[in-house]
């Protein structure tokens, strides 16, 4: 356990360091994933892998990004047998109006998010959500109807979009919605109307330049300055962008900077205080508030879950840091309490100002994100460990559904959902 002498871990990130794992920087990503310097990755650093995939093997597999096939199939084997609690959640996607097959589409050539003039990001998360939602109901479902649809979202994007923008906040943008499109697009790789090489080449030179920006760069702030949620969703994008292009040098860079980064989400740094005797860990959001502490636990879970279905286990790393990160986040907001070390970061440009967290924050405690169900049936069901927090909470949200269901103050559209119908075991 960490007492709080150890509050100042982040002085030791206080510099303007280049992250290393990032080796070669700007210069490497202008090849725009071209060989393992592109992100800085290394074939001895690919992590653990799970048992699914031999060690060294270099071929994907597909799909594999938030779903493998056996996902879909059991889920598929469950609602046609209307069994529960898969036919619940079938019933919460098909609720959905986002799932309607009758969606078009509103692509946009500029999209813009942040505080300032022609912001206009909603349009392009619910038509990700509408295009996600499609592809499952066609996944499992069969029906036609809802694959075309899909797949005429995203060939209406892939033909528009020409530029993010806006203020620093259109690197949310770039890593949000970047993992998402990948997952979309991954469920209908094999349509055979999908444009798929139009596709993939919008993510790699609109979304994947932003995100590796981003993770260098930090928008020339100190490296500590941003939360953890601004790295760990380009860390998404970067790995699901190198899945769906069978890229591994942009993989094998995403799994080394979550395990050595320098910003805040590497995951010691996103995880920086633990008490083992309790079996918990902090999130490094706890003092911010807890939507964006849920925001950051739904992130990583999905970069997890990403790599686990490439055969590389992130969610065991360094002790099951990220279950008791997880098991921290959800006794907190389940009511109970949890114990917090002040902690302490330095934030703006240059040599950055000195801020400190010494509590907790209530603000937005026990509010429903679709983020546990993911967790819950790794740990519990795959894994057999004890999640008594991560359970609770989802229970608490099952039948899960998917963006928007929890309303804009918990997130909205942050997370695709659909965990119980997609990951019940």
């Amino acid at each position: 356990m960490h007492s709080p002498a150890h509050k100042h871990v982040n002085k030791h990130r206080m510099s303007r360091r280049r992250l290393c794992t990032l080796s070669g920087g700007l210069a490497a990503a202008g090849a725009l994933g071209g060989g393992i310097a592109a992100f800085g990755g290394s074939g001895a650093d690919a992590a653990q892998p799970a048992a699914k995939k031999p060690a060294g093997q270099r071929h994907f597999a597909h799909p594999g990004l938030l779903h493998n096939a056996g996902d879909l199939h059991r889920a598929e084997a469950r609602v046609a047998a209307g069994r529960d609690p898969w036919l619940a959640g079938w019933h919460r996607l098909t609720a959905n109006p986002h799932s309607a097959s009758t969606w078009r589409p509103r692509p946009q050539a500029t999209v813009v998010r942040g505080a300032v003039p022609g912001q206009n990001y909603p349009v392009l998360y619910r038509d990700i959500h509408a295009a996600y939602q499609n592809a499952l109901r066609w996944r499992i479902g069969g029906t036609k109807a809802n694959g075309d649809t899909a797949v005429a979202i995203l060939n209406a994007w892939s033909a528009t979009l020409t530029t993010l923008t806006g203020n620093a906040d259109r690197f949310l943008a770039a890593g949000i919605y970047g993992y998402q499109f990948a997952n979309a697009a991954e469920l209908v790789r094999d349509h055979p109307d999908f444009e798929f090489a139009r596709f993939k080449k919008m993510l790699r030179t609109i979304f994947y330049p932003m995100n590796i920006d981003f993770l260098t760069r930090h928008n020339d702030a100190v490296v500590s300055n941003y939360w953890a949620n601004w790295d760990l969703c380009n860390l998404a994008s970067v790995m699901a962008i190198g899945i769906l292009l069978d890229d591994l040098a942009l993989f094998r860079g995403a799994v080394k900077y979550l395990k050595n980064g320098e910003g805040n989400g590497s995951i010691k740094n996103a995880i920086p205080f633990r008490y083992d005797a309790q079996g918990l860990a902090q999130w490094q959001e706890s003092g911010r508030d807890q939507g964006h502490s849920m925001m950051g636990i739904g992130l990583l879970g999905a970069i997890c879950e990403m790599a686990w279905n490439q055969g590389t286990d992130l969610y065991g790393y360094d002790d099951n840091r990220f279950l008791h990160a997880a098991e921290y986040v959800a006794r907190y907001n389940l009511g109970a309490h949890v114990p917090f070390t002040p902690y302490g970061w330095r934030s703006g440009n240059g040599h950055g100002q000195w801020r400190e967290q010494t509590v907790i924050s209530a603000t937005a405690r026990g509010r429903l994100r679709p983020v546990w169900e993911i967790l819950h049936n790794h740990y519990a069901r795959r894994r057999r460990l004890s999640t008594p927090y991560v359970t609770a909470m989802a229970e608490k949200v099952r039948a899960e559904g998917g963006g928007g269901d929890y309303g804009p103050n918990s997130g909205g559209y942050d997370q695709l959902g659909f965990g119980t119908l997609l990951y019940s075991k």
